[in-house]
């Protein structure tokens, strides 16, 4: 009997441990948007809206932006006929959305009330990502390079005020993906995904500073995330699968560790000190145990080349976006971010 007794407690403590593990997962699953009526294809980024409990989506090959609702998490409106959007800001005080839509060349600016289109900045074909300085109200935009058949790209400044272009940053490179900048001093910095390398730009100077190349063999850095605070510039992979962290001051390697492939978006979590990755097939989370050391926390099973998230940290969310793909209906899926 008491053999038995101990057998039947042994289970229950080993179910208590892995219940707890589960339990401490750093994003927990807690609704799905389902967003129907959409075919195979990519997303790319996501805009929130905080205060007015909206969550903008670009569905890139579908040519349409998803509006959701972040308090009952359901699609109440989809924006039609955008032509190969990528990234949005949403300025709330102008009460209007800045969609860059590659395939038209252009930032188009629409009433963030009515959805209606109600300006047009023209650029180069494949605007792409984008990184806004709230201090001056400019947008950044990633323009040109390999679609306009040109050996450089351009990261375009943008008055958001006036809804004018000032004038463009020559790359030379036909590749440029991801750009953030600091918010306590004048750079930025960019992926020069052509060359392998990171780029340092000055905003005042509008001109490129440093070139930081990447290890040999890592190749085609698309994400990219900062921490300001520590010092630290985190770049992400694709071939292979890998998350880099450089200081930001200097552009060295501090370390780098294997991530999951196919990454398009990545946060920084300040308050976790986390960083998530959307990939393919996963979202990878790596936490920050010191600005020189990190570790994989978890790999959150995700969806088939469902690399489009965002973490928004007013709302303790994590949102990831899975297309259809198959039989599966396209959805958003919502996490609670767990400490």
């Amino acid at each position: 009997m008491h053999r038995m007794r101990f057998a039947i407690l042994t289970v229950f403590a080993a179910l208590a441990v892995s219940l707890a593990a589960q339990d401490k997962t750093p994003l927990k699953l807690v609704a799905t948007i389902p967003l129907p009526g959409l075919h195979d294809g990519d997303f790319d980024h996501f805009a929130p809206d905080v205060e007015g409990h909206r969550l903008f989506l670009t569905a890139e090959e579908n040519e349409k932006v998803q509006v959701l609702d972040t308090s009952s998490n359901q699609l109440i409106h989809t924006i039609g006929d955008v032509k190969a959007p990528h990234a949005i800001l949403f300025r709330k005080d102008l009460k209007k959305l800045f969609i860059v839509e590659g395939d038209a060349s252009a930032v188009k600016v629409y009433d963030s009330d009515s959805y209606k289109l109600v300006g047009e900045i023209k650029l180069s074909i494949d605007a792409d990502s984008i990184a806004y300085d709230p201090a001056t109200n400019y947008l950044y935009v990633v323009n040109g390079g390999r679609e306009a058949h040109t050996p450089y790209s351009l990261i375009s400044v943008v008055d958001t005020n006036s809804s004018k272009k000032l004038r463009d940053i020559k790359i030379n490179s036909n590749r440029v993906e991801a750009i953030v900048l600091e918010k306590s001093g004048p750079r930025l910095f960019c992926n020069i995904t052509g060359q392998n390398a990171v780029g340092v730009l000055d905003r005042n100077k509008s001109a490129l500073t440093a070139t930081w190349p990447l290890p040999a063999g890592d190749t085609q850095n698309v994400a990219m995330a900062l921490d300001e605070a520590d010092h630290r510039l985190f770049v992400v992979t694709r071939k292979p699968g890998k998350l880099i962290v450089l200081d930001s001051n200097s552009g060295k390697i501090i370390t780098s560790l294997p991530a999951v492939g196919m990454v398009d978006d990545m946060s920084f979590d300040t308050r976790q000190r986390r960083i998530y990755l959307a990939g393919d097939q996963f979202v990878d989370v790596f936490e920050q145990e010191d600005p020189d050391h990190y570790v994989l926390l978890a790999k959150i099973p995700g969806s088939f080349r469902a690399k489009t998230g965002i973490l928004i940290p007013q709302l303790n969310r994590y949102y990831l976006a899975a297309p259809h793909h198959g039989d599966k209906e396209a959805e958003v899926r919502v996490y609670e971010v767990q400490p």
